[in-house]
């Protein structure tokens, strides 16, 4: 069971901007673990960030922030087997027990296998 409390989208113009996240789980067919940050920045209901480490070398996403503070969006990357990967993503942000920002990912590869998979993202 997932403690969490919601989300205070009164804030979410701000809600992910300057924020670092890590992978607390993930899928086994995902290539982020927990070496990988992504560093997030957001203006208005725009929202992108870099992330790099582990099997990324580096990689890049883009979307938009509902006004629930929903995430969709689309993110590339390279892995270290110098490979392309793309995919998209719909995560929803829920504050953990621990009172950090949580982001539970259903994500999907648009190339190679095209499989779906899993994620939590935890605050740094």
């Amino acid at each position: 069971m997932i403690t969490e409390k919601a989300v205070d989208y009164a804030s979410i113009q701000e809600l992910y901007d300057g924020k670092c996240f890590c992978p607390k789980v993930n899928s086994k067919n995902g290539e982020a673990n927990e070496e990988t940050l992504f560093s997030y920045h957001q203006k208005g209901n725009i929202v992108w960030a870099e992330y790099m480490g582990g099997e990324v070398v580096r990689g890049n996403l883009i979307g938009t922030v509902d006004d629930d503070g929903t995430l969709n969006f689309y993110y590339h990357h390279i892995n270290q087997n110098h490979e392309v990967r793309i995919g998209k993503c719909h995560s929803v942000a829920h504050y953990g027990a621990d009172g950090k920002l949580e982001l539970h990912e259903e994500w999907q590869w648009l190339n190679a296998d095209k499989s779906s998979g899993s994620s939590v993202l935890i605050e740094k």
